[in-house]
């Protein structure tokens, strides 16, 4: 039987690595037949307060209308109900300069478009003492909040889609591909590794200049609250704008 993992990784680039693989039926289709999904977001805690961000993330638990926390596409999607089975805040076994790492896990039978990422992104708000954990209710609440205020997605470089659940499937990896993919994975990381003791030892050689008295400190940037902020159009205006572009062709 032909090793799949070991000839799709021996032609894959560097950063992109098959881990297992398995027959399916002709009519599966890794998007659509994804029965559950489990995301995880990594961040730096420095001074953001968790137990306030766990708090607001149990909100997201159970279903709601996403809709004010993704990148709504109303041209394919008419329905923003998803179903977040789990969403917990915990800490990791990794520091850095004294900061720890923590990483938001999710779990949920299916996501919208950057719904983690700006799930996020408010999430950081709250952590950040900005807004209050209650404003995910608002956000969740519809009637109340029908269009999504404009805020920025939290960014994608830590964003993991750490593994998807399907019915009747069992992948499958060999001893040897199995062995060459840990062998690998490490190389990678020691390789990330002296990058990032490279960038240790740029620190370790700069001086810190005295704070200029004269010199008037940044102002630091007016937070909008949220609820204040313009709103993107609403599902319904968007709708309506794709019916009549395409009226029009």
């Amino acid at each position: 039987e032909i090793d799949y993992v070991s000839v799709l990784n021996r032609n894959l680039p560097r950063d992109i690595r098959v881990i297992g693989w398995c027959p399916v039926a002709a009519d599966f289709l890794a998007r659509f037949s994804c029965l559950g999904r489990e995301y995880k977001y990594l961040f730096w805690k420095r001074a953001l307060d968790v137990s306030k961000m766990q708090k607001a993330a149990f909100k997201f638990i159970g279903e709601h209308d996403f809709r004010n926390f993704c990148k709504m596409d109303a041209a394919n999607v008419s329905n923003y109900k998803r179903y977040i089975t789990d969403f917990n805040i915990s800490a990791c076994d990794q520091r850095s300069n004294h900061d720890e790492l923590w990483s938001m896990n999710i779990r949920g039978s299916a996501f919208l478009w950057h719904q983690v990422r700006c799930m996020a992104a408010v999430l950081f708000f709250v952590g950040q003492g900005l807004e209050s954990p209650c404003v995910v209710d608002s956000l969740l609440d519809i009637t109340k909040t029908p269009r999504k205020p404009q805020y920025t997605m939290a960014p994608e470089l830590p964003l993991i889609l750490r593994s998807c659940l399907f019915d009747g499937v069992s992948f499958m990896c060999s001893s040897d591909a199995s062995q060459a993919l840990i062998e690998h994975l490490k190389d990678e990381h020691h390789q990330y590794m002296l990058q990032a003791a490279i960038f240790d030892e740029a620190l370790t050689c700069l001086s810190i200049p005295e704070p200029n008295p004269l010199e008037h400190p940044k102002k630091k940037r007016k937070h909008i609250p949220l609820l204040s902020r313009e709103a993107e159009p609403s599902y319904e205006e968007r709708r309506a704008r794709v019916k009549a572009k395409s009226a029009n062709v």
